[in-house]
């Protein structure tokens, strides 16, 4: 009984604020509230996916917020400006996974811990997207083609929703099914075990941060295209969220362990909390409280994991 409360408990607690919820906030289970809880969260677990490869890999990214709003920047910059929405789109995911390699290569080659390089590379991509920006949000009327990235629907279901699930399927099957993701486990598991069966450790931790960096990419472009804008704080808010979803994944399913099912399930329970929160008219603020002590429950579960992604090098 006790393996399967520690591998299941958060999940079932998650289901039954799902059922406080149902009975005690009024629409709380109308179909549109619960496809915007899903649509809501979609950025959200998009980044949180990220970090958690990063994680995966024993390397703690810091950085996905700001480069999102940067990769945000230049992507509506493009757009704004005529360019092929194609091209725009390119320059985001450019972006993040520009920035994902240069904090791979700043933790494997300069040995700085990811922790403090993370950090460096925060500050770096927030001065920039205020440099290009000015400080001014970039706004306009964009081409459909470019907008319906984020705000289209397949068979009545939001494409936020559609790539998240996407997201989440291909990061599920690179992990479990393919010989990089097992790699990338093995790594995160015990770093100087896999340098002495020979695995490339030090190119699995940069493939890690990239992949974080991709996800940071991608989610900044679906949100310009949703939102029709883009500003050099954006994705501030998403930073706490997103690890918050990371961190309460870590109690279920691989309890201690980054995992992906965990980050999708955390991620909803934090959109489900807030909505159901709002919706019982809940001041504002009750949602930070609950969050953070979501991160201080989740990271005494999770301490040491953090701990060596945080100042391994």
């Amino acid at each position: 009984m006790k393996p399967l409360i520690a591998r299941y408990g958060t999940a079932l607690a998650a289901v039954a604020l799902f059922v406080v919820f149902a009975v005690t906030a009024r629409n709380f289970l109308a179909v549109g509230n619960l496809i915007g809880i899903a649509k809501h969260v979609s950025p959200i677990a998009i980044l949180g996916i990220g970090f958690a490869l990063a994680l995966i890999a024993a390397e703690l990214d810091l950085s996905f917020a700001n480069v999102c709003s940067l990769a945000a920047v230049a992507t509506g910059t493009l757009v704004h400006r005529g360019h092929s929405p194609w091209l725009a789109a390119a320059a985001g995911l450019g972006v993040g996974i520009g920035f994902g390699l240069l904090n791979g290569l700043v933790v494997t080659r300069l040995k700085v811990p990811s922790l403090i390089a993370t950090l460096a590379a925060a500050a770096i991509a927030n001065g920039l997207a205020f440099m290009v920006t000015d400080g001014v949000s970039v706004v306009g009327r964009w081409p459909v083609a470019f907008t319906d990235l984020g705000r289209g629907e397949v068979l009545g279901i939001p494409a936020l929703v559609w790539w998240m699930a996407l997201v989440a399927a291909a990061a599920l099957f690179w992990l479990k099914q393919t010989r990089g993701g097992f790699r990338l486990v093995c790594t995160g598991e015990n770093v100087e075990a896999a340098r002495l069966a020979g695995l490339p450790v030090q190119r699995l931790k940069v493939t890690g941060l990239v992949l974080s960096g991709a996800a940071a990419g991608l989610a900044a472009v679906l949100l310009t295209a949703s939102l029709s804008s883009a500003s050099a704080t954006m994705a501030g808010d998403f930073l706490l969220t997103a690890i918050a979803a990371v961190m309460l994944g870590m109690t279920m399913f691989e309890p201690g362990h980054a995992n992906i099912p965990g980050t999708m399930v955390g991620a909803l329970t934090i959109g489900m909390l807030g909505n159901g929160l709002v919706l019982l008219g809940a001041p504002y603020y009750v949602q930070d409280v609950c969050l953070g002590f979501i991160i201080i429950g989740s990271v005494a579960v999770s301490a040491s994991a953090l701990t060596r992604a945080a100042f391994d090098v």
